[in-house]
């Protein structure tokens, strides 16, 4: 995994980083499974609260390293539903979205086809002004197939979608704010992103997580459902010893101590 993510984790905040700088970060073998590697890892992670995920060098990703794709592909068996209902490729997108904490990504230069499916598997997007963007699969005569459908579809419009992914062309990071494809924008994404993911980890845990269960289930399920996962989730949280410590910590004004 090294070769390709490298993972610092400090104070709860685990700084994931996609280590190919000299290739833009572009997506070979060793880069997704380095992904999914660096995904599992922090699933089985005590006491991570947030996860930032960027790109070393000049560019988050570049998408699919086409060389490397020429000379045998990507080495996913697309069919085989290798992690849990995704397919390896589908995973370095889609297992962002799985891992029970939040995950913020910080946008560079450029985050092409693939690359733009992995920011999209993100909970929050930073992005600088100057980064370029594309749903590029199309210009290669392909389709989006990283989890790219899934993930889109509680961000922008269907239209906009279409559109996007139709023509291939390239957008830059203000036209992905207006789209709702990317959360803010920041001259230093990373350090936004840090900051953020510090005040995130400040807060209960269980409850952070919760919440992230239920924006996940709302994405697809029927309003019954949701409510009653609502109700749920909050009688496991109320009276718990993180929510009695937020009460608590609130009442006498000092930082709270919570117990992951």
């Amino acid at each position: 995994m090294e070769e390709r993510v490298t993972i610092a984790i400090h104070g709860g905040v685990a700084d994931v980083r996609l280590a190919r700088a000299d290739k833009m970060n572009a997506l070979d073998p060793a880069m997704f499974a380095g992904i999914n590697a660096a995904i599992d890892r922090l699933r089985g992670e005590a006491g991570v609260r947030c996860v930032v995920l960027s790109g070393e060098g000049r560019a988050f990703c570049a998408g699919l390293d086409m060389q490397s794709m020429a000379d045998g592909g990507s080495g996913n068996d697309l069919s085989a539903r290798s992690h849990g209902i995704a397919n390896a490729a589908q995973h370095v997108a889609w297992g962002w979205r799985e891992l029970a904490a939040p995950v913020i990504a910080a946008i560079h230069g450029v985050a092409m086809g693939g690359g733009f499916q992995i920011l999209s598997g993100a909970d929050i997007r930073i992005a600088h002004p100057a980064t370029r963007m594309s749903i590029r699969e199309t210009y290669w005569g392909l389709v989006p197939d990283m989890a790219g459908y899934a993930l889109w579809r509680t961000t922008a419009r269907d239209d906009v979608l279409r559109e996007l992914t139709y023509t291939a062309r390239e957008f830059s990071a203000e036209d992905a704010l207006g789209f709702g494809l990317v959360t803010r924008l920041a001259d230093d994404p990373h350090a936004e992103a840090m900051a953020l993911a510090r005040e995130i980890a400040g807060r209960n845990p269980q409850a952070v997580q919760a919440a992230k269960r239920l924006f996940n289930l709302s994405a697809h399920a029927d309003d019954a459902t949701v409510l009653r996962a609502e109700s749920e989730e909050q009688v496991r949280l109320m009276r718990s010893p993180n929510q009695v410590e937020a009460v608590r910590a609130a009442m006498e004004k000092r930082p709270p101590v919570f117990v992951d």
